[in-house]
């Protein structure tokens, strides 16, 4: 198995070991080389404001941490772990009822401890994403990929 695919396959674990993220039926869609898209069907039990019907905002940002996170996990440097430290969410408008959520999110920077990411939210409808989130998490790089990539 080369780096690359142990890297999505640790990525797919990551996410796949969450409780949370398999209750609300998370999909990796894609994920590898520092990217990572995520799906989320509606589902009533997770409606915000029953009378729009739309889903509550706390969902789309565990999404959105969650894609996040396996945008970390999936970066070449070859992190072992990963854990939020800061997560910035812009919710920009309310997502269409009964509409399923995609997150993609990029790890665009990576030091020796610590990753930084840009994600979006959307809903399919044209126009701005339901949201937008930039974050930081804390990551603990393989001893092994240290010393092939090495982080700055």
């Amino acid at each position: 198995m080369s780096d690359a695919q142990l890297q999505i396959q640790i990525a797919r674990q990551f996410i796949e070991a969450i409780p949370f993220a398999r209750a609300v039926g998370m999909t990796i869609e894609s994920v590898g080389g520092g990217h990572a898209v995520i799906t989320m069907p509606f589902d009533e039990r997770l409606v915000g404001d029953p009378r729009r019907g739309v889903l509550h905002g706390g969902v789309i940002s565990a999404l959105m941490d969650t894609c996040g996170g396996a945008a970390v996990m999936s970066h070449p440097v070859g992190p072992s772990t990963a854990a939020t430290l800061d997560l910035r969410i812009d919710y920009m408008r309310a997502a269409k009822a009964g509409a399923a959520i995609r997150a993609e999110a990029e790890c665009y920077h990576v030091t020796r401890s610590v990753a930084f990411i840009r994600a979006t939210a959307t809903d399919g409808e044209d126009g701005p994403p339901v949201a937008a989130a930039t974050g930081a998490f804390t990551m603990t790089v393989r001893p092994s990929a240290e010393k092939k990539e090495g982080a700055a």
